[in-house]
């Protein structure tokens, strides 16, 4: 199943804070949760960690917003947006020893909220933390475990192991789980190429598989989820080889 992007929202006007997560779910992100101070925010992320916190600066309590990012990067690599309605140089040059992904000034348009996350998502890929595959805006990037895939304009996570089988259609791709299918702007081959080789393999020129996901197979199918899915001739060795290692 795809997972939305997870954002922690750590701002202590309720009201800007309801506003926010409204816009954000608009948009197609998950929103964590709503933190009024900076030490909930950290014992929020203790229990999950968002992949992105967006932090007010002037956050009311102990720790402002600045403290609490410098706390939570002493354990945590999430990145973080800082939203202001003051962005005096002290703070500016405190804000800064963070390296944020953005700074969102307020009263803010949704616009600017929606760019500031999509830079930030784009940063995250450019440094690395995320394998980029492809320079066309709908390839997708690949985790360890997940892959990111542009999705209604959003970036979408789905988990590696909940994918069933991926199938060409023309220059597109289909990525199909057991709840939703994704549309990709990028050829089979170019999939086969990038995707982890440990979890998936080329079975027919229009198919990739998920090894995993197999539930049965003859001399010229494999059955996925109830779909039948032709099987090449000269790509069975393959699979029979990779069936025996698993």
């Amino acid at each position: 199943m795809g997972e939305l992007i997870n954002i922690l929202i750590v701002e202590d006007e309720m009201l800007i804070g309801a506003n926010i997560s409204l816009q954000l779910t608009q948009l197609g992100y998950k929103v964590n949760a709503i933190v009024p101070r900076g030490e909930e925010a950290l014992e929020k992320i203790r229990i999950e960690q968002p992949d992105i916190a967006l932090l007010d600066i002037n956050l009311k309590g102990e720790l402002d917003g600045i403290d609490t990012a410098l706390l939570m990067q002493k354990e945590y690599d999430i990145p973080i947006i800082y939203l202001t309605a003051n962005a005096d140089e002290a703070h500016f040059n405190r804000a800064k020893t963070t390296n944020p992904y953005a700074f969102i000034s307020k009263p803010f348009k949704k616009l600017d909220l929606q760019r500031a996350i999509e830079l930030t998502v784009s940063r995250i890929m450019a440094e690395g933390r995320y394998k980029k595959i492809n320079s066309k805006p709908n390839t997708p990037f690949v985790l360890n475990d997940s892959i990111f895939v542009r999705h209604n304009d959003c970036m979408v996570k789905i988990i590696i192991k909940n994918i069933l089988y991926i199938e060409a259609e023309r220059n597109y791709c289909r990525i199909f789980t057991k709840e939703k299918e994704y549309v990709l702007v990028m050829t089979l081959k170019e999939m086969d190429i990038k995707l982890p080789s440990e979890h998936f393999l080329r079975v027919h020129r229009s198919f990739i598989v998920n090894i995993s996901q197999i539930d049965e197979f003859g001399h010229t199918h494999v059955v996925i989820s109830k779909k039948v899915i032709p099987l090449s001739k000269n790509l069975r060795p393959d699979l029979l080889k990779r069936l025996q290692t698993i």
